[in-house]
């Protein structure tokens, strides 16, 4: 019996290589967490979390010359400097460089006058939805010493001054033995603005050529892409997936609503906008019209014909500010059905006397028709320049600023406003970020040449003396040919070339009819 037992228990006891194995499997799993513990602590490994961190950026399509950025010494400055986004991963020092693999290469173009205040936000948001490279063409403020000595630091920024030699290479472009933009020749204010825009984005299309580009957008600094339907919120994504064969891709606008009176940062305190009547059933957008409108002379304050960016190919040529055309042949072009340009207009109260102090013309309604295209640009001209400063906040008041919030949310829901919230997230991190500021102060710590400073300076100058100065759209060639031999000269031009597209009112409610 016991022998029995004895030879049952021996039975039971496992091998002593069994044993072994069940040691190694359960010390395995320890030993390798206590390593791991280690590195970790040391330095060694990467936490999922801080991947995305300031210290660590890998923003998606951007590669950085230093991947280990030196730490400030002290953070107390900017404490939010410090703040861990995986969401945006933006970091103070920011190089935004951009591998060569890359593609599509994006370039925006605008014709500017505007100061740091506005450029600098615009230029690093569109950087981080993927734009390669901007073109600025620049006057007043713009070309100012202390703002292009800004905007020339900045990696793939390049600066364009309006001087005397840009004017005569100017005046002996084609375009003016052209009869698609003659319609807008010799008249002042918006329309001479229209017709330098066209000139800077035929110069533009050259430029984006020999840099390697492959796609081209113009767009005022008051505006900015919302790449809407891609999953990583990228506008060099959304090009990528575009078939071959298209030429160019058309961005109906958005157009901001603002909310308060008291705006300073347009980019950062705006998130409503009404949306394009591209973007909406035509029984939404007619059936509430009149309320959208709120008295004002058109659905949207300024244009409704939305922004274009052109693949960069043979005999591409501008088609006025809001497309892009082809010598040899009709575009074929495409719509976007969510993607959009946001166009933050007359977002702040003193955009009515600054648009009001670039124009001459009389405040009376038939000499306004000569100086601006759209109705609500007429209006708030004439309102500037004749009602005091008490009437005119009255009148932004009633015309532009939305304080009723029962009908803006009745609008939500019917789908006409909209949040759009994208933007004000990343321009508000780069802010909190410190990539503005070190920029700025990475500016100013270089010292400009003594050629490049002079030229700055020479074209504020020129800026300043715009109204006897400047270059005019009166003025036809180098020779200066006179407005008269200009004119019989545009009467025997072939006109089989497309007019070019000026800034367009959306449909109206009286046009219903001719729309259904």
């Amino acid at each position: 019996m016991a022998g029995a037992l004895s030879h049952r228990q021996f039975q039971h006891q496992p091998p002593p290589s069994s044993s072994r194995l069940l040691l190694l499997l359960t010390l395995l799993p320890l030993t390798l967490a206590s390593m791991a513990f280690v590195l970790q602590w040391r330095g060694g490994l990467t936490d999922p979390l801080t991947r995305w961190s300031p210290d660590q950026p890998q923003f998606p399509g951007m590669s950085f010359a230093d991947s280990t950025p030196s730490r400030r010494t002290s953070d107390c400055a900017n404490p939010l400097s410090q703040s861990l986004n995986p969401s945006f991963p933006y970091f103070r020092d920011w190089n935004f460089d951009f591998s060569p693999h890359l593609s599509p290469k994006i370039c925006v173009t605008t014709s500017t006058s505007a100061g740091l205040e506005q450029t600098l936000p615009w230029i690093f948001y569109h950087k981080v939805i993927g734009v390669s490279s901007f073109l600025l063409f620049v006057e007043g403020k713009a070309a100012s010493p202390n703002v292009t000595r800004v905007l020339e630091s900045i990696p793939g920024v390049k600066v364009v001054f309006r001087t005397r030699e840009l004017e005569e290479q100017q005046a002996k472009s084609r375009i003016w033995n052209e009869t698609w933009l003659a319609s807008f020749f010799y008249k002042p204010c918006n329309y001479e603005l229209f017709v330098k825009q066209s000139l800077n984005m035929e110069m533009a299309i050259v430029m984006a050529r020999d840099s390697g580009m492959d796609w081209i957008i113009h767009l005022d600094t008051d505006e900015l892409m919302h790449p809407a339907g891609t999953p990583e919120y990228s506008l060099r994504q959304l090009l990528a997936d575009v078939p071959g064969n298209v030429d160019m891709v058309i961005f109906p606008n958005y157009e901001s609503s603002v909310e308060r009176d008291d705006i300073k940062e347009p980019f950062s305190e705006v998130s409503m906008f009404k949306k394009n009547y591209d973007h909406l059933p035509k029984d939404v957008y007619f059936g509430n019209y009149k309320e959208s409108t709120r008295g004002n002379p058109n659905y949207f304050l300024t244009y409704g014909n939305g922004k274009s960016a052109a693949r960069i190919q043979d005999h591409l040529r501008p088609n006025g500010a809001h497309r892009w055309h082809n010598y040899m042949k009709t575009p074929n072009e495409i719509k976007l059905e969510e993607a959009a340009v946001l166009h933050y207009t007359y977002t702040k109260f003193s955009d009515l006397t600054s648009r009001r102090d670039r124009c001459g013309c009389k405040p009376t309604k038939e000499d306004v028709k000569r100086c601006f295209m759209l109705d609500f640009d007429r209006s708030a001209f004439i309102i500037a320049s004749t009602a005091t400063e008490e009437e005119m906040l009255q009148w932004y008041r009633e015309r532009i600023v939305w304080t009723d919030k029962a009908l803006n949310m009745r609008l939500m829901r019917k789908g006409i406003l909209t949040r759009i919230y994208a933007p004000m997230v990343i321009i508000q991190s780069l802010r909190e970020s410190g990539v503005f500021s070190s920029v700025i102060a990475k500016a100013a710590q270089t010292n400009l040449s003594k050629e490049k400073f002079l030229k700055s300076v020479d074209s504020s100058n020129s800026t300043r003396n715009s109204r006897s100065d400047m270059f005019s759209t009166r003025k036809i060639d180098a020779g200066r040919l006179s407005l008269a031999t200009a004119r019989r000269i545009l009467k025997v031009i072939d006109d089989s070339l497309p007019s070019a597209i000026p800034p367009l009112s959306p449909p109206s409610y009286d046009h219903t009819d001719s729309i259904f």
